[in-house]
Parts: C-alpha cells; sequence; structure tokens
C-alpha cells in the first residue's frame, strides 16, 4: 500500500527533531455547493533539524516515531 504524501507549511520548529507542519485541504460543501478550507497539524520529524517556520514541506506516512509522530518531512514542497 502506497504512503500518503501531503504538502504544508512549517508552524513550529521549536521542538527537537520535530516540525508541526499545517495542511490545508479543500473540498465542496455536499449541501451549500461551496468551497471551504479545513486545516489540521501534524507532527513530522525533522532528522537534521533543517526546516524553518513558513518553510513549505512535503511530509509521508511513516510507523510511530512517538506519541504524536507518524509523518516524516521528506523534502521542500513546491511553492
Amino acid at each position: 500500500m502506497p504512503k500518503r504524501i501531503l504538502q504544508g507549511v512549517v508552524v513550529s520548529d521549536k521542538q527537537e527533531k520535530t516540525v508541526v507542519v499545517k495542511v490545508e485541504r479543500r473540498f465542496t460543501h455536499p449541501l451549500l455547493k461551496k468551497t471551504v478550507r479545513r486545516s489540521k497539524n501534524y507532527h513530522a520529524h525533522d532528522e537534521n533539524k533543517q526546516y524553518k517556520v513558513g518553510d513549505s514541506v512535503s511530509i509521508e506516512e511513516s510507523k510511530p516515531i512517538s506519541k504524536l509522530k507518524r509523518w516524516v518531512v521528506v523534502d521542500a514542497g513546491q511553492g
């Protein structure tokens, strides 16, 4: 089964080897037919501490690394 890859923006890099990435998804509301934006924060593993707040990154699913971390930063995202 392929691993999911999401794009988002780093909102926190205060933790050791961890960044918090805000991922925004857009969808059409089933009843109102209006585009709705929803966002969610993911804790992602950043081994070399190379990503800073505001960086656009791609994260990939992985096995659990800690209580909250189940994602790994793959590379800098587009845009």
